[in-house]
């Protein structure tokens, strides 16, 4: 079935929390939003297939490779493969993450 998303109003905000849902998981790849609460976040780890991050609402310091990048909304980075990434939420932020998968 065909329907119409808006991303930005398909989750929201917790106190304290990140939230995340799938709107599509594939073999090649996933589509995933998030939302974080101020000051929430990822801590520095790695991933095996590059990813696209989009950002839907607020602000977010996103380090790769050790620099820090500061984005808002309509700003995207794409994170390679294998490269440490961490994520923290300067103000409450909601991102689209794409994942693309290599055979």
């Amino acid at each position: 079935m065909t329907e119409i998303i808006n991303f930005t109003d398909s989750i929201a905000y917790s106190p304290n929390a990140v939230v995340s849902k799938q709107i599509i998981k594939k073999e090649t790849g996933n589509v995933t939003l998030f939302a974080f609460d101020k000051d929430e976040g990822l801590s520095e780890h790695t991933a095996p297939f590059d990813a696209l991050v989009q950002v839907l609402d607020g602000q977010v310091e996103i380090t790769l490779g050790g620099k820090p990048y500061v984005l808002s909304v309509g700003q995207s980075i794409i994170m390679p493969a294998g490269v440490p990434h961490a994520l923290k939420a300067l103000a409450q932020f909601k991102m689209l993450l794409t994942m693309i998968k290599e055979k």
